[in-house]
C-alpha cells in the first residue's frame, strides 16, 4: 500500500496556507504526511501548522529551491505531491495523484494546471492562458517532456533520490519546478495532465515587478542548468534513451 507525503514550502503566507491545509483536510484519500516547509517566516505560520496538526520543517534559509529539497529530503512517503501555500486543491487531489503515480511506475511524474483565483478577470486570463499555458507548451518543447508546475505535481520518492544530487538547492534565484524538470533523466517521464487541476493565487500578476521577477528567475534557472549540460546534449541523450526502449518521442497526457 502506497504511502504519500505532501510538502508545502512556505513563507509568511498563514492565512493562504491555512486554506490550503483545509483543503487537505477534505480530501477523498487523505495524505499520509503533510509537511510544510517553513522557510524562515516571522508571521502565523506555526500556529497554523499546529491548529492543522501537519508537521513543519523550520528552514531558515530562504530560497524556494532550498525548501522544496528540504521537504522532499525529509518526507516518510514512497510518493512525493508537491503544492504551494497558496494552492487550493479539489477534494480528488491526493486520490487522483496517487493513482497516476502507481499506474504509471516509479520513474514517471505526473503535474497540472492551476486555475487562479483572486486579482481581476484580466490577471486571471493571462496566468491560465498565457503564463501556465505558455510554460507549459514552449517551456515543454524546448525540454522534449512536459515541465513541473510547482505549485500541482507529484513523483515517486525513489525518482526524487536520483535528482536530489542534480538540483541547485543552496542558491535562492531559482526557480524550483524548471530547475527539477531539467534534472529530468532521460529515462524518467513526465505526464502532463491537464485535468489535475488546482486553485492557485493570481498574485504573481498584481504587477510589473512581480512577474519581471518570475522571468528574471526562470533565465537565470535555464542559465545555470545551460551550463551544466547543453540543451543539445540533453535532448540527444533523451532521444536515444527513448529509441532504446522503444518509447513514441511525445510524453502522453494521463488520462482523467
Amino acid at each position: 500500500m502506497p504511502t504519500i507525503s505532501v510538502v508545502i514550502p512556505s513563507r509568511n503566507d498563514a492565512p493562504m496556507l491555512a486554506a490550503c491545509l483545509a483543503a487537505l483536510q477534505r480530501q477523498t484519500r487523505r495524505p499520509d504526511e503533510v509537511l510544510v516547509v517553513d522557510n524562515g517566516s516571522t508571521d502565523d505560520t506555526a500556529a497554523v501548522c499546529a491548529a492543522a496538526g501537519v508537521r513543519r520543517l523550520f528552514l531558515s534559509v530562504p530560497g524556494i529551491a532550498g525548501a522544496t529539497a528540504a521537504g522532499f529530503d525529509a518526507a516518510s512517503g514512497n510518493l512525493l505531491a508537491r503544492l504551494d501555500a497558496d494552492s487550493v486543491p479539489p477534494p480528488d487531489w491526493v486520490e487522483r495523484v496517487e493513482r497516476i503515480l502507481v499506474a504509471q511506475g516509479p520513474m514517471t511524474a505526473v503535474t497540472g494546471p492551476g486555475d487562479f483565483y483572486g486579482g481581476n478577470r484580466l490577471t486571471r486570463w493571462i496566468g491560465e492562458n498565457i503564463y501556465i499555458a505558455g510554460y507549459i507548451h514552449v517551456v515543454g518543447a524546448f525540454l522534449g517532456h512536459p515541465p513541473l508546475f510547482g505549485s500541482n505535481f507529484g513523483m515517486s520518492a525513489s525518482m526524487w533520490a536520483q535528482l536530489r544530487p542534480l538540483v541547485h538547492r543552496d542558491l535562492r534565484r531559482v526557480h524550483d519546478d524548471l530547475d527539477l524538470s531539467y534534472q529530468i533523466r532521460p529515462w524518467m517521464s513526465v505526464l502532463y495532465d491537464p485535468t489535475l487541476r488546482v486553485g492557485v493565487s493570481a498574485r504573481p500578476f498584481d504587477s510589473w515587478s512581480g512577474l519581471k521577477r518570475r522571468v528574471v528567475m526562470a533565465w537565470q534557472t535555464f542559465d545555470l542548468d545551460f551550463r551544466a549540460e547543453s540543451p543539445r546534449a540533453r535532448r540527444r541523450a533523451r532521444r536515444r534513451a527513448r529509441r532504446r526502449a522503444g518509447i513514441a518521442p511525445p510524453d502522453q497526457p494521463a488520462e482523467a
